[in-house]
């Protein structure tokens, strides 16, 4: 009995041994876990995850909180351009006009201040005459008035005696040259009181002898722009006037800008009295490096439409500007401070009146010394696809678009052919079906969600097929 106890005590450490060897062997499973990045499952979850990085979920309340907007894809053509900075100036010799005295005199009255407009014609000043040339012109005219009055008299004396044999023929031919003599000084004085300021109205008193002691200083005629002889090729860009629309019925206005007389000052004769302008036609004036005079040269001989950015300009508060941009001329001197040379490129301005206390006030849209940025086309891209800057997203190398699908949105990786500040040209590679619709901003905010809703786990958009796979929506 007691060799058996002790074999059993012998037996039982090895026996304990195997039943925890054997116990171990039955859960190692759960004791010691495998890694199972190589198989097949495995493969499956992460083809399943690179998929589920490519769709993402926005609701529709979201996508109005973002201001999201979608548009179709289609081809266009699209030009590569470079940016050049300009502003806009005052079209020289066209834009201001000087008003001059006509006669040497004294500012009677001041009709006009500086804000008013003004019509072609109306009055801006009387000056007290104090001119003797005037004066004796005037009497001159009246002079060869009555003179011509007393020939025709003796003329019809004269006629009856020559007639009869009593008086020469020769006396009736020297009265008869005479009248001509005095009808040429009278056309002369008369044309001479014209050109100093004087009305036809004016200028028919001085015949019966009313002298005229003061003249009323007008507002000139309007210079029509055809008449700067503009060169071949622009002269449309200015003559036309698609913008002369104004909210004031498009009637002509010069603005009283400056004066430069005070009531009661004596002027002279050609002496500036008041300065005008209608900001009407504008120059866009671009400053440009030598380096990009070529690209200009192309754009002027080819007649490429240039796109211009105005700044500081309220387009939703005024009338589209449906006018095309061409290059008038380049300048061909150099600036010597900036080491740039200007290109001027015709601009039809836009105005609105304001009727306040009796004026009439003019408000224009584009004013002289405002910035603006020239986009100069240099290269021209066929059959493409164009999007906005804030449609397209990059991460490293790679750019992305996203297609929508109802609440669905695609990844879908392009290839970018240029971009600038604005605009995005996108080659048409098959990346991008024509008539799928891609969102056109918020790239960058559709970006972070799809990464926040990638690290969450959840699947937008998932739906399970009968053999059990799972796919996302395309």
């Amino acid at each position: 009995m007691k060799n058996f106890k002790l074999k059993i005590r012998t037996l039982a450490g090895p026996l304990l041994v195997v039943a925890i060897a054997f116990a171990v062997w039955s859960f190692r499973v759960q004791l010691f876990p495998r890694s199972t990045e190589g198989s097949p499952a495995a493969k499956s979850a992460t083809s399943n995850k690179s998929e589920r990085q490519t769709v993402l979920e926005v609701g529709e309340q979201a996508r109005k909180n973002f201001g999201l907007i979608v548009a179709p894809a289609k081809l266009q053509d699209q030009w590569r351009s470079v940016l050049i900075p300009g502003e806009i100036a005052d079209q020289p010799g066209l834009s201001d006009r000087g008003v001059t005295a006509s006669a040497v005199g004294v500012v009677a009255s001041i009709h006009v201040f500086p804000g008013d407009t003004v019509r072609p014609g109306e009055a801006l000043f009387s000056l007290q005459l104090f001119s003797e040339y005037l004066q004796a012109t005037q009497t001159q005219l009246f002079k060869a008035i009555r003179e011509t009055g007393i020939l025709n008299a003796e003329i019809e004396r004269l006629s009856s005696g020559v007639n009869s044999g009593a008086i020469p023929q020769s006396r009736l031919i020297e009265s008869r040259s005479e009248i001509n003599r005095q009808a040429t000084l009278a056309q002369s004085a008369r044309q001479e009181l014209l050109n100093r300021g004087l009305s036809p109205e004016q200028v028919a008193k001085v015949e019966t002898g009313s002298f005229v002691s003061s003249i009323d200083v007008k507002a000139p005629p309007r210079r029509q722009p055809k008449e700067l002889g503009s060169t071949s090729g622009t002269a449309t860009s200015l003559t036309s006037t698609p913008s002369d629309v104004s909210h004031d019925g498009g009637d002509f206005y010069y603005e009283v800008q400056e004066l430069s007389v005070e009531l009661g000052q004596q002027v002279q004769a050609g002496q500036l009295l008041v300065n005008l302008s209608n900001h009407q036609n504008l120059f866009v004036v671009g400053h440009a490096f030598k380096r990009e005079a070529a690209s200009l040269e192309q754009a002027v001989q080819e007649q490429r439409p240039i796109e211009i950015e105005f700044s500081e300009d309220q387009a939703d508060k005024w009338q589209p500007l449906n006018q095309s941009f061409e290059i008038r001329h380049l300048a061909n001197t150099i600036d010597k401070n900036n080491r740039t040379f200007d290109f001027f490129i015709p601009l039809s301005n836009q105005s609105r009146s304001i009727e306040r206390q009796g004026r009439s006030l003019k408000v224009w849209r584009f004013r002289p010394g405002q910035r603006a940025k020239l986009h100069i086309p240099v290269e021209k891209f066929t059959n493409v696809f164009v999007m906005p800057t804030e449609g397209v997203v990059r991460e490293g190398a790679e750019a992305y678009v996203f297609r929508q699908n109802g609440d669905l949105f695609k990844q879908l990786s392009v290839r970018i052919l240029h971009e600038d500040r604005r605009h995005v040209i996108i080659a048409n590679d098959g990346s991008i079906a024509i008539g799928s619709y891609l969102a056109q901003n918020a790239a960058a905010s559709l970006n972070r969600i799809l990464k926040a809703q990638t690290a969450s786990g959840e699947q937008p958009g998932l739906h399970v097929h009968p053999d059990g796979t799972t796919h996302a929506a395309h």
